[in-house]
């Protein structure tokens, strides 16, 4: 067991959660069973080019993971302020309540972006440099794991 499991009796038991990092550009996508999975991993990226377009590929990532929550990254200040970023992360996450039926969840990403950032710096898999098409997804995993260490 790791810091990312739960009990058996947990309400997060077994569940496949698909967290993301929204952006403008792209949305950074990472998937995690919960107690079946060794850890949350960085899925991929959606290039942002729309509402039908981004919905299309979520439902097709939903379906083939077969995930039961969604959990998505809102950006605030360190103080714990609105930017704008954060009013644009909000509508985007009550359009997609309204548009999959299945729980929607927020998690605060402060600092997500730059604990990615440190993480491929420091790892081998990402030749120590930062990845600019791989690091919305490793920001994702990181708004994924404090969402499960948040519900613990």
């Amino acid at each position: 067991m790791n810091e990312f499991h739960v009990s058996a009796d947990h309400e997060l038991n077994l569940k496949t959660i698909l967290a993301m990092d929204f952006g403008e550009k792209f949305i950074g996508v990472a998937t995690y069973c919960v107690n079946r999975d060794p850890y949350p991993v960085p899925f991929g990226r959606i290039q942002n080019t729309g509402p039908e377009k981004v919905i299309s590929l979520l439902k097709k990532i939903i379906e083939s993971e077969s995930v039961d929550l969604i959990v998505i990254g809102v950006p605030r200040l360190t103080d714990g302020k609105e930017t704008k970023m954060t009013a644009k992360a909000g509508i985007f996450v009550e359009f997609i309540r309204n548009q999959i039926t299945l729980p929607v969840e927020e998690q605060d990403e402060t600092l997500s972006t730059y604990e990615a950032e440190s993480r491929m710096k420091n790892s081998a898999r990402y030749n120590f440099t930062v990845d600019l098409k791989q690091i919305d997804a490793v920001a994702a995993s990181v708004i994924l794991e404090d969402f499960i260490l948040r519900r613990k």
